[in-house]
């Protein structure tokens, strides 16, 4: 069996003989079969055997080859690559050889692994020596040793290449000196994988253009510097760090008086300075040894500056400051006719002083003997007043009981024009007794508690007929504060203030009310007349100065703001005009309360000007009802709330007080009477249509509001509930 095996499997047999020897054993073993039933088994068993052996040997036969095909592709793949590679690294030779710069490769490891043949091309010694795999370190030395390598000045061959390997590690670019006056310009660059290249570059050329182009530009900027020096009205001379003269310009020989063979490049500072002090002296405060110690003073020196007397009569001041360079420049100027004009105003001052003191001694006379003089004239105009005024009274009376007594008309029409013109001198000789009082200072105030309400009262009653005369309407509205002031000269305010309201108003309307202002208060003045410009407000305060130049002596004679102003001043009461022309004139005198801050509110309470904060509850209510009775128990209600309110009648009453002030209410309450229905409605449509919308309320005892609200307006039933008044009132914001 084991040689039927043998005789099998010879691996030198090709696949046909062995396929011809297992026929054979084939047809052998059929024929056993057939011959020996017993021995069946066994010859199949090996049959069998001999089967899958084949098998076996088919397939290891079949992997064997696929294997040996396998490595012969690869084999070729191998030798391909091996060809491209060999060519790609020819081809990056050539191309790095091709380079114009020296090139060179490291690895991550600093270790050379590639360079072309430019690379240290200009320092042969360094060339013979590169290899593939030296260390950058051995490179670095190399060059550091090199022949053709030229330091700087001052650092050795072994400081050189500590400061190179330093270069390396920051991958910096820099230029360095070859002998013969050759430049390379080397740069380093990182690549992927942590490796450095670097390049070489001759730049010889390029420094040494450089170098040429930096000397013409020295010399051009040195020719600009030499005609600024010469262009300056100052003498300058520059020195440099060993004191050796390096530029200058023609004034400094002029102002030195320097010959100019002693000026020439190089001279020495201690040669020159002869010459500084030749005809000179210097100022007290530095002597010429301390410029020769600050020249030779180690640097750095500080600024220095003196000044110098030449006996010609010239001053120069010096000043000299020290160069970067260590060296110094000194420039002179001349300041004669500076420190010339400078004494001639000494002197002017002085005498210009003495000339003030002589002049002020005589305006001190001059006033003394004018205020004396004016004292004078004040006690005589008021003797002569008061003298005048005895005699001017009978005369009155007498020329009024002549008047009554005249059966003539026209004999009594002349009487009453001469009664009218003696009121008028009257008036003009009180002005003038109370101006004089005024000046002289004579006029003593008695500061007392001064109620307004009978005082506008009296005002009203006085002032009626003369504004119903020039179909004028004069409103005063009452108030009941009480006011800290002098009854009489407050009084007398008042009636000027008004009284000229009345007398330039032509058309329209007075109106005197009082508003509150912080804790004091204050009384207005408003007309409707021609307004004063801003340019004449100041001069309407004059003595014998009026609004119109042309007013006929009956208009007074200027004297009523005079003593208004006088009066308040004396008062310590503040007083103020605005004006617009063609829109009227304001006038409110300030003043403070008599220790009455807790009384109620003026009903005929003014309201704040638009440039001046209102206080907290300084509202204003505009009431309009025919029942007197209705708007003063609503009114006392609100003033007991703060709240500043305006009685008027009925509807063209309101327009026209509103349009005339120029103030819009922060509220309306109109009241209802039966039958009123419609103007009720129109009152407050035309308040709205002319003022704008306010919170509006309706008074009426109507039990049903749906008519009123129907108009678009609310009711409040009467008699009014003191919660539904104080409701309405807190959604009351002020009018804008």
């Amino acid at each position: 069996m084991t040689r039927i095996s043998e005789w099998l499997i010879d691996p030198a047999d090709t696949p046909e003989r062995t396929i011809e020897k297992l026929l054979t054993i084939t047809e052998v073993l059929m024929r056993q079969v057939e011959q020996a039933s017993g021995e069946r088994g066994a010859a199949y068993e090996q049959f069998r055997r001999a089967a899958m052996l084949e098998d076996r040997v088919r397939q290891r036969t079949r992997d064997l080859e696929y294997a040996l095909r396998l490595l012969g592709e690869t084999n070729s793949r191998l030798t391909a690559a091996k060809r491209t590679a060999e060519r790609a690294q020819r081809d990056l030779a050539n191309a790095i050889d091709a380079v114009q710069e020296g090139f060179a490769l490291f690895d991550e490891a600093d270790t050379l692994v590639l360079y072309n043949s430019r690379f240290c091309r200009d320092m042969p010694d360094v060339r013979q020596h590169l290899r593939a795999g030296m260390a950058f370190s051995e490179y670095v030395k190399l060059v550091s040793l090199s022949t053709a390598l030229s330091p700087p000045a001052g650092q050795t061959r072994q400081e050189w290449m500590a400061a190179r390997m330093q270069r390396h590690h920051d991958r910096q670019v820099f230029n360095v000196a070859l002998s013969g006056d050759r430049w390379l310009q080397v740069s380093a660059q990182h690549i992927d994988g942590g490796g450095t290249v670097m390049f070489q570059t001759d730049v010889t050329d390029i420094i040494r253009l450089e170098r040429i182009e930096r000397g013409k530009m020295l010399d051009d900027q040195a020719q600009l510097i030499r005609a600024t020096l010469e262009h300056i009205n100052q003498g300058v001379c520059i020195f440099d760090a060993d004191l050796r003269l390096v530029g200058w310009n023609g004034r400094l020989g002029q102002l030195l008086d320097m010959p100019v063979s002693w000026l020439r490049h190089g001279a020495s500072f201690d040669g020159l300075h002869p010459r500084f002090r030749h005809d000179s002296i210097y100022g007290e405060h530095l002597s010429f040894e301390v410029l020769v110690d600050w020249a030779h003073q180690t640097p750095p020196r500080p600024p220095l500056s003196f000044e110098i007397h030449r006996t010609s009569g010239v001053i120069l001041d010096g000043f000299a400051r020290e160069t970067p360079e260590g060296g110094f420049v000194i420039s002179f100027s001349d300041v004669t006719r500076e420190r010339l004009a400078v004494q001639a105003m000494l002197r002017a001052n002085a005498s210009l002083e003495a000339r003030v003191a002589a002049r002020t001694l005589d305006l001190e006379a001059a006033l003394e003997e004018a205020e004396r003089a004016n004292a004078s004239r004040v006690r005589f105009v008021a003797a002569a007043g008061h003298d005048l005024l005895q005699p001017l009274s009978a005369a009155k009376l007498f020329i009024a009981s002549v008047r009554d007594d005249a059966d003539n008309r026209q004999a009594r029409a002349t009487l009453e024009k001469a009664l009218n013109a003696l009121v008028s001198v009257e008036g003009i000789l009180q002005a003038l007794l109370d101006i004089s009082r005024l000046e002289a200072g004579e006029s003593a105030v008695e500061i007392a508690p001064v109620r307004l309400e009978p005082l506008l009262a009296q005002l009203t009653d006085e002032f009626a007929p003369v504004a119903a005369g020039k179909g004028l309407r004069l409103t005063i509205l009452p108030c009941r504060l009480t006011v800290a002031s002098d009854p009489a000269y407050l009084r007398r305010i008042l009636q000027n203030l008004i009284g000229n309201a009345i007398r330039y108003t032509r058309a329209g309307r007075v109106l005197v009310g009082v508003r509150r202002a912080g804790g004091r208060i204050r009384i207005e003045v408003h007309d409707t007349g021609p307004g004063i410009a801003p340019e004449n407000q100041q001069e309407i305060f004059r003595e014998f100065h009026r609004l119109n130049g042309s007013a006929s002596a009956s208009e007074g004679m200027g004297l009523g703001l005079a003593i208004v102003e006088r009066a308040c001043s004396l008062l310590n009461h503040r007083l103020r005009l605005t004006s617009e022309p063609g829109r009227g004139t304001s006038f409110s005198v300030e003043m403070a309360l008599a220790g009455a801050v807790s009384l109620p509110p003026c009903a005929g309470l003014i309201a704040a000007a638009e440039d001046e904060p209102q206080e907290d509850g300084g509202r204003i209510a505009l009431l309009v009802g025919s029942a007197p009775e209705v708007r003063r128990d609503i009114g006392r209600r609100l003033e007991k709330r703060n709240i500043a309110v305006w009685e008027v009648g009925g509807s063209e009453e309101a327009l026209a007080l509103l349009g005339e002030i120029g103030i819009v209410p922060d509220f309306y309450l109109v009241d209802h009477e039966p039958g009123e229905t419609l103007g009720c409605i129109g009152t407050v449509l035309a308040l709205r249509a002319n003022h704008g919308e306010r919170p509006t309320r309706v008074l009426t005892e109507d039990p049903d509001c749906g008519a009123w609200a129907a108009a678009g307006l609310d009711c409040m039933r009467k008699p009014v509930d003191d919660a539904a008044l104080d409701a309405f009132i807190a959604g009351v914001s002020p009018a804008p």
